[in-house]
């Protein structure tokens, strides 16, 4: 039996033995895709895990995830494979130094990506992910001021697109900023048929050269509907692994780096491997937990999200 065998055997046991629940990003690496019970965006996870009856909710994403998991199934052991699985969207954005952005603010409504830590959601008054950002922020009384948090690419984006004015936390994702605009009209030379689509994470510059922009669930549909056979991909290479089972006939190129590279994979993403979800299985640890207080302060927005999504 090879190790990367034995390694699922061990983990289909214990999932058994827990009653555990084990949830992958699309941005995992494709053994942990491979091996989840459900594959998506963090939002729909958590809700996934939130409806199952599992006893131990396994996140295998990074720690804002595994959080949002928490807030919405209080009641449930919610484990991490790697506690240290951070984010820089969500390190961008201490809470303290949010709440005193706030207070400049005292009159703006704040929206708040999913992508953030529970502090700082307990601070907004919304929470949205970049599926149904553009849609609330336009939901929204059209005589408040908004302040949004903590991406200001995917603010950038939603004040295109709603046409609202939007006071930015100076956030970003080190993955998202960090591909090669020549490396895109160099792909795009290369292949004149090729579609661009892109995540609204990235920087303005290379969103102006995509055909479609969308959340990571929506590029991943977009491949499927569209009838391109070749996609630039703008966002983490992750989702690959789910594209080419989606379209195994079509050709998807991501792109490289500023230093010319292909290594826009999330080094936080990748601190999941297959052993330490078999150990977290094992020894319920590291678990997720806080207080009821910031708990529940931080699901009320999350809540309102999902009544205005309806």
């Amino acid at each position: 039996m090879s190790a990367d065998t034995a390694l699922v055997a061990a983990i289909n046991r214990l999932r058994k033995e827990r009653n555990a629940v084990i949830l992958a990003h699309y941005y995992q690496e494709p053994a942990i895709q491979d091996i989840a019970d459900f594959i998506g965006d963090s939002l729909e996870l958590s809700r996934k895990a939130a409806s199952t009856d599992a006893d131990v909710i396994v996140f295998c994403g990074v720690h804002f995830m595994a959080e949002t998991a928490k807030i919405l199934s209080p009641e449930k052991t919610v484990v991490l494979p790697d506690l240290d699985a951070g984010c820089s969207l969500a390190d961008d954005c201490p809470a303290d130094e949010f709440a005193r952005f706030r207070a400049e603010h005292p009159d703006h409504l704040v929206v708040s990506y999913i992508n953030c830590t529970a502090a700082v959601k307990a601070q907004s008054d919304l929470i949205c992910t970049s599926s149904n950002a553009v849609d609330l922020v336009n939901q929204l009384p059209a005589n408040r001021p908004i302040l949004f948090a903590p991406d200001q690419n995917l603010g950038r984006w939603v004040q295109r697109q709603s046409g609202r004015e939007l006071t930015l936390w100076p956030g970003r994702c080190i993955v998202h900023e960090t591909f090669s605009e020549e490396a895109v009209l160099r792909l795009k030379l290369e292949n004149p048929q090729a579609e661009v689509i892109a995540h609204p994470e990235c920087q303005e510059n290379l969103l102006d050269l995509a055909d479609f922009i969308g959340s990571t669930s929506k590029l991943l549909n977009y491949t499927q509907s569209s009838q391109s056979d070749t996609f630039i991909v703008l966002t983490e290479p992750g989702i690959l692994h789910q594209m080419k089972q989606r379209v195994p006939d079509k050709t998807l190129i991501d792109v490289p780096g500023l230093d010319g590279c292909s290594c826009n994979a999330c080094p936080y993403m990748r601190l999941n491997t297959l052993e330490k979800l078999r150990d977290c299985l094992e020894n319920l640890a590291p678990q997720i937990a806080m207080e009821e207080s910031l708990r529940s302060e931080a699901e009320a927005p999350i809540r309102r999200m999902l009544e205005m999504s309806r």
